[in-house]
């Protein structure tokens, strides 16, 4: 019998819904159903509410949402009145549970939580490490208790993966008074997404995920790489907050941290209004100038210098910390890839495979160039080393986690 599951992912400008069916014996998230999948984005501003079906927008119409909580209802709106259109066999009425995407979970949620008035007041407090996520998370709570009074509602975090992440690496060489004192560390993020490439691949290897070592990545508008061993996150390129490790988007990555009281000083700007500069209108955005859709800034790599720039810095430090990730292993089964960037644009997979050669990684041109949008060994026949393409499916995992929380 399966569990009808409904889940939100929200994101700092966007809000993500799908209906998953979880099927009874289900080991890992692919193995459930997505029913229906929506996202509200333009929040506040013109907003739509848009439906998928795989990775093609079927339908988009307006959306009244001035923020999240209004965007919350809408959607909740929409799956009533519409929703069940999309695919036949289930109802709103007969959601199970609910799942909802967190992204800091600090050092106290280390599993999908019920949320109760003290996990979300823990919540809020752990906004100060992610404030637009965070948030986001507590503001859809009104309308989705609104419509399900009785339901049990689940937090799924996406640090918790990460939480076995050892003390060497996790550690930042600040004194150690001040890192137990306030609870600093290197959290690690896009776990929820991290999980899901390790079980998929170890799905399409047909081997225990504790027989693995691969190195994951999550390149979309925020990117990180991890190292995972014996089923296990040890290394993630994120760190306190979201904004350590990977050129992204819109957000720097790291830099020195003496660039902060520079720029306030010679800017004449506030700590925050520094903060707003490297979080967003920095990366692929801030450089090129142009855009933080690679499919975008490719159109113009050839003719636009700043937009090969822009792209040739991004592929050099995801390559930079695949290596490094691979060092912290002492070697990997895998290499695998996940994220819109790194499921349809073809350079990125380039520049790391090549970059990779050394350890014995060989890439097959020919799948570089078929597999876009689509799951698929990139890696050569024969290759020491294999690289996969994983389109990440948030929705299926966080789901599933959201299922087995909810217990039998």
């Amino acid at each position: 019998m399966a569990m009808q599951i409904l889940v939100f992912n929200p994101g700092s400008n966007s809000l993500k819904a799908g209906i998953v069916a979880c099927h009874a014996g289900q080991r890992f998230a692919s193995g459930g159903e997505k029913l229906v999948e929506v996202i509200a984005e333009g929040i506040g501003k013109d907003a739509k509410l848009s439906v998928y079906r795989g990775k093609s927008i079927a339908h988009s119409e307006a959306l009244r949402a001035h923020d999240f909580k209004e965007a919350a209802a809408g959607i909740l709106d929409w799956l009533e009145k519409s929703g069940s259109s999309q695919k036949s066999g289930w109802k709103l009425d007969r959601t199970d549970a609910i799942g909802i995407r967190v992204v800091h979970g600090g050092d106290l949620f280390t599993c999908p939580t019920e949320l109760t008035p003290e996990v979300e007041r823990a919540i809020a407090v752990l906004a100060k490490w992610a404030p637009l996520h965070n948030q986001r998370s507590l503001e859809i709570l009104a309308p989705i208790r609104h419509r399900f009074a009785r339901l049990r509602l689940f937090a799924v975090f996406d640090t918790a993966f990460h939480s076995g992440i050892p003390p060497w690496a996790a550690m930042y060489a600040i004194p150690y008074e001040l890192s137990q004192k306030h609870h600093i560390r290197r959290y690690g993020f896009h776990g929820i997404s991290h999980r899901y490439l390790m079980e998929r691949y170890a799905e399409i290897a047909e081997r225990p995920p504790e027989e693995l070592r691969l190195v994951t990545m999550h390149l979309e508008s925020g990117c990180s790489v991890t190292a995972i061993a014996q089923g296990k996150s040890v290394e993630n390129s994120m760190g306190l907050t979201p904004l350590e490790g990977l050129m992204m988007g819109t957000r720097s990555g790291d830099v020195d941290p003496a660039l902060v009281p520079f720029l306030a000083r010679e800017e004449r700007l506030q700590l925050d209004e520094v903060m707003t500069v490297l979080e967003e209108k920095s990366g692929l955005l801030g450089v090129s100038g142009r855009s933080l859709d690679t499919r975008v800034l490719m159109r113009d790599y050839d003719t636009d210098e700043r937009v090969r720039l822009a792209m040739e810095m991004f592929c050099y430090r995801v390559l930079k910390a695949v290596g490094a990730h691979l060092c912290a292993l002492g070697g990997a089964d895998a290499v695998v890839f996940g994220g819109g960037i790194a499921e349809n644009t073809k350079l990125v997979r380039q520049r790391v495979c090549e970059g990779l050669r050394w350890c014995g990684l060989t890439m097959d041109e020919g799948q570089n160039h078929r597999l876009i949008d689509m799951e698929g060994r990139l890696s050569a026949p024969g290759s020491l080393i294999q690289a996969y393409i994983v389109p990440v499916e948030e929705t299926l995992q966080i789901a599933h986690e959201c299922c087995a929380a909810f217990g039998p």
